[in-house]
């Protein structure tokens, strides 16, 4: 037996637009599953089946404009309506605010029990009922269920976090943000194109480096809601200081850079914001805050991009830190670093002072939190005291996970490395 399902009562609404078309041919379908959704003037809602089958064709698509009895689709191999439900009437669709004209259940005869259940008021954008998915009953709106639709999320696969377990729209955006983003929302692949046609060409393959950074920089870039700080420090002082001090340090086998003092100034921001010394676990719900201080310095090398982490950093003093910064740069340039050498990075340090730049926007280094860039110091004229006087600035740019840390946090604690850079004798309270 064939039938073919129609769009019920939808009240006044007349030539509804057709925004998502919830099955297709050989599906087997429920009474009640979604077969598509519709979207007035005010409201969008899911069309429900009231048959049960393998769906045969379908008469719409996206995109399609429908009335009261156009056809949505035809189901072979009916099968009978569960006892009750026979004379439910459809429910109105694309009323304003609430609606009472919900499915009723037939009137009880005589000495049958009244306990059965009544189906609860319909409220606008509420789906009449659960969806069908993989063979699990799932609880989500027709909104929810467009949007699983559209991006090719199977909600079977989502545990809802709503009441009664119903998926919510940030049930979709941690399931997405878990790498579980197979849609066409997901990022393009990258065209094919014959570049030879426009001129002469050069193939160069990537170096297993930038191949495997690579991946965990888009990762991180798609993953993680990054807000960029920007800020400067007066670092007059500290450059003084370094001059007064450098030839010390190369008596002793190596180089005092303005680097030692920034991470020093990162520990101890760490210490006053211990929520950027922190990592959200594998659920996403709950934040290890770390108590050890463990800084990662980015270092350039032929082959690519790398971070040594300099270990316990908060528990060494300028000289040593300048000493271990210079030996993990220099395994880093000659291709000698261990995996344990870059692992346990508790925050970041991204330096391009001594190449240049105004500012720029470094990519959080997953699992961590937040990551500093540092670009090339420069004279300005700083107004003191009624007068312009020369100060070398340094332009610092803090990247922050925004599920982390809020704005207000991000912006006092780059305030607070400045303060430090600037008059680094508060590095030692």
């Amino acid at each position: 037996m064939t039938i073919e399902i129609k769009v019920p009562d939808i009240g006044a609404a007349n030539q509804v637009d057709v925004i998502a078309v919830l099955v297709k041919v050989g599906d087997t379908i429920a009474i009640d599953t979604p077969l598509a959704t519709l979207e007035g003037d005010k409201a969008s809602m899911d069309i429900p089946s009231s048959e049960a089958g393998v769906v045969e064709s379908v008469a719409i698509k996206v995109g399609d404009k429908v009335s009261e009895g156009s056809v949505i689709c035809t189901v072979a191999g009916v099968a009978e309506n569960p006892p009750g439900f026979a004379d439910a009437k459809p429910t109105p669709f694309f009323k304003g605010g609430e609606s009472n004209d919900a499915p009723q259940l037939p009137s009880l005869k005589k000495g049958e029990s009244n306990d059965a259940p009544q189906l609860p008021p319909l409220k606008k954008g509420v789906d009449i009922a659960p969806a069908i998915s993989g063979g699990f009953i799932t609880h989500a709106s027709p909104g929810i269920r467009r949007i699983a639709h559209e991006l090719d999320i199977d909600l079977s696969k989502i545990k809802g976090s709503g009441e009664k377990g119903r998926i919510t729209k940030d049930d979709i955006k941690n399931y997405l943000s878990k790498g579980n983003n197979n849609s066409g929302f997901s990022v393009l692949a990258q065209p094919v194109i014959d570049f030879s046609k426009f001129g002469t060409t050069e193939s160069k393959p990537l170096s297993k480096i930038q191949k495997s950074s690579g991946a965990n920089l888009h990762r991180n870039w798609v993953s993680i809601p990054h807000v960029t700080q920007f800020i400067e420090a007066d670092i007059t002082e500290l450059e003084q200081f370094r001059q007064e001090n450098k030839d010390k340090a190369i008596k002793k086998g190596f180089k005092l850079t303005p680097l030692v003092f920034i991470i020093k100034a990162v520990v101890s921001g760490l210490k006053k914001f211990p929520q950027f010394n922190s990592s959200l676990d594998s659920t996403g719900e709950n934040l290890m805050l770390k108590k050890y201080f463990h800084v990662g310095v980015a270092v350039d090398t032929p082959n690519g991009l790398v971070v040594p982490v300099i270990r316990d950093a908060d528990k060494k003093g300028i000289f040593e830190l300048a000493k271990e910064l210079e030996v993990m740069s220099s395994k880093a340039r000659d291709g000698k670093l261990t995996m344990i050498d870059m692992q346990g990075g508790c925050f970041s340090i991204s330096s391009l002072g001594g190449i240049g730049g105004t500012a720029f926007t470094p990519i959080i280094n997953a699992p961590e939190v937040a990551i500093l860039g540092v670009s090339k110091a420069t004279m300005k004229p700083l107004y003191v005291e009624d007068n312009f006087v020369p100060r070398l600035m340094m332009p610092l740019c803090l990247s922050y996970d925004h599920r982390v840390i809020d704005g207000a946090d991000g912006a006092r604690f780059a305030v607070y490395l400045s303060q430090c850079l600037s008059d680094i004798r508060t590095l030692l309270l």
